[in-house]
């Protein structure tokens, strides 16, 4: 199925999974269905099985949704003792989405359907909430420990059998441009990995990037990944600049919502560091996931100026994540959208897509995690491996059966539903125009109407130009109108250069 009849699927009011393999756009699909669904009046709650998938919708944890926490089991009286504030919550959603299916347990589908109906006090699925999920069940599973109830995949809850959602299987791929690199990971959804798939991995591991080529490392486990960006951000020398997050909320939804944000509380940098964006720019310069140097502070704000790796220099502003509640604001947290980047777990690059990586895969210890790696990247040839081992290779045979069922059953829906391409083709699915710009970049845009070069960075040209004038006897106000930037950045300029005490 295509993107844009899944989308009329999902407006036409069904109950959908949403699925199909790393790359084939179910976010971007999602985000599309969530902001026409919206503008159609409908209440959507937008919820993950991991606050940091939520954090990619703007949504919460689906535990946290439904009031149900981490427990096993619902509580007796559970429609008795909600707050008020869930109850309404839950009674207003038209809508529910579910990201990252594949992680939540069958008990738990069965737990918010049951808390739902209670709720609500309609004995149907959900009490009659529309029901999207979305996921890839080869992706990351749900994780089974010793001390509390043992759970599958959602499939097997009660109320999936009962809810039969429609299956949308995306096919198409929007991240994988190697027929290698998509024939191995087609393999490890499949047949499985052969010899000639492995011996083509094996190769990237005597592969070494370019000496002046900078790039990710993917691992398995934090610990790994902490040591490797903090060393190599001390080998770097100049001036480290720290900035510190602002929050609003009460303490226990902001700790929750700083569980799901890649950027650090305090977030450190210098000239020359590797770093990521882990948020989508409103304006599209970046996406969650591109990688840049830091190539200067502005001088004003000592805000971060970094060169991506699509040729765009950008100085970042601070930007703002929400924990979102239905239709209500708990907690919202504000840094520099960036952390470095030497090295991040796969865990965290889950939804992203990566220019170029070197991974480690010695360490996977779970079905599917090898999976989520390789899949990051768009060739072989933008991957470098420090080594792999058996277990990265792996998916689990349970989602290779469920994937059969569901490619059956999505074929079927593909023709029940055949009615609506008509309508899909209608609607486009271009990226949305560009929003209404923040306060901060109409102030900005407005500033460059007189001073066309304010806040930009600083050229080598320019500077060699500013201070020879200036040594010539231009005044401020003249150089400012020559170099296209406000009397304060000059001025500021100016002391940099010669002391504070040379500009009066």
């Amino acid at each position: 199925m295509n993107q844009g009849l899944a989308l009329e699927v999902m407006l036409s009011g069904e109950s959908v999974l949403l699925t199909g393999p790393a790359g084939a756009g179910k976010t971007f699909v999602l985000n599309q269905f969530i902001k026409l669904a919206k503008s159609e009046g409908r209440h959507v709650s937008v919820t993950a099985t991991t606050g940091l998938a939520a954090t990619h919708l703007g949504g919460t944890t689906i535990h946290s949704w439904a009031g149900i926490g981490v427990a096993d089991f619902l509580p007796g009286g559970f429609a008795d003792h909600i707050s008020k504030g869930r109850r309404e919550i839950i009674e207003k959603t038209d809508v529910l989405i579910i990201d990252e299916i594949s992680m939540l347990h069958d008990y738990r589908l069965d737990m918010v359907d049951e808390a739902c109906r209670l709720v609500r006090r309609k004995d149907e699925p959900f009490g009659g909430i529309q029901v999207i999920m979305s996921g890839d069940f080869y992706q990351l599973p749900p994780i089974n420990r010793g001390d509390s109830r043992q759970g599958r995949f959602v499939v097997y809850s009660n109320v999936w059998q009962e809810l039969d959602p429609v299956i949308c299987y995306l096919e198409e791929q929007h991240r994988q441009d190697d027929q290698q690199l998509l024939d191995i990971l087609n393999a490890m959804r499949g047949e499985g990995v052969r010899r000639h798939h492995a011996e083509a991995l094996l190769a990237r591991v005597d592969e070494q990037p370019p000496a002046d080529m900078v790039l990710t490392e993917l691992h398995t486990v934090n610990i790994d990944v902490d040591k490797i960006n903090e060393a190599r951000l001390d080998e770097l020398d100049g001036d480290e600049l720290h900035y510190t997050q602002t929050t609003t909320g009460p303490a226990n939804y902001v700790e929750n919502l700083q569980r799901s944000v890649l950027a650090p509380e305090v977030l450190r940098l210098k000239k020359g560091a590797l770093v990521m964006a882990v948020k989508n720019a409103a304006d599209r310069r970046y996406a969650n996931g591109s990688i840049g140097v830091i190539v200067d502070f502005e001088p004003a704000t000592e805000y971060p100026i970094v060169a991506f790796r699509n040729g765009r220099t950008v100085s970042m502003m601070p930007d703002t994540w929400e924990l979102r509640d239905g239709d209500k604001k708990r907690a919202s947290i504000t840094q520099i959208p960036l952390r470095l980047a030497w090295a991040i777990t796969v865990h965290k690059s889950q939804g992203m897509t990566l220019d170029a990586a070197r991974m480690d895969l010695r360490k996977a210890f779970v079905e599917g995690m090898g999976y989520v790696a390789l899949s990051r990247v768009k060739s072989l040839n933008s991957l470098y491996l420090t080594g792999i081992n058996r277990m990265a290779l792996v998916v689990s045979e349970d989602a290779q059966t469920i994937d059969a069922l569901l490619r059956k059953k999505a074929a079927a829906d593909a023709k029940t539903f055949f009615h609506l391409t008509k309508k899909a083709e209608k609607r486009s699915l271009e990226p949305p125009k560009k929003p209404k710009p923040s306060s901060w970049s109409e102030k900005i845009e407005k500033m460059r109407e007189t001073f066309p070069n304010a806040y930009k960075p600083w050229q080598p040209q320019d500077d060699a130009v500013l201070k020879q004038d200036f040594q010539n006897g231009i005044s401020v106000k003249d150089l400012s109108k020559k170099l296209g930037r406000h009397e304060g950045s000059i001025t500021m300029r100016l002391q940099k250069h010669f002391g504070e005490d040379i500009v009066l």
